[in-house]
């Protein structure tokens, strides 16, 4: 994932929000989310999704 221009003010927030008794797993877990959903977000930007039921049928499961 590239860094965008404003990638030290979104690591300072989550910093910040962090509790004062955070371990370094705590924040690299906070890390981690925010990214995967920015990477899902371009992905949906980018037309990069299916539905449900298009995925269900791609793993052979019966539709719901």
């Amino acid at each position: 994932m590239t860094a965008t221009p404003n990638v030290k003010e979104k690591a300072r927030h989550i910093v910040d929000h962090l509790a004062d008794d955070a371990t370094w797993d705590d924040l690299l877990y906070q890390v981690y989310v925010r990214q995967t959903i920015e990477a899902g977000l371009e992905d949906f930007r980018q037309g990069r999704t299916m539905s449900s039921a298009e995925l269900r049928k791609r793993l052979g499961l019966p539709p719901k």
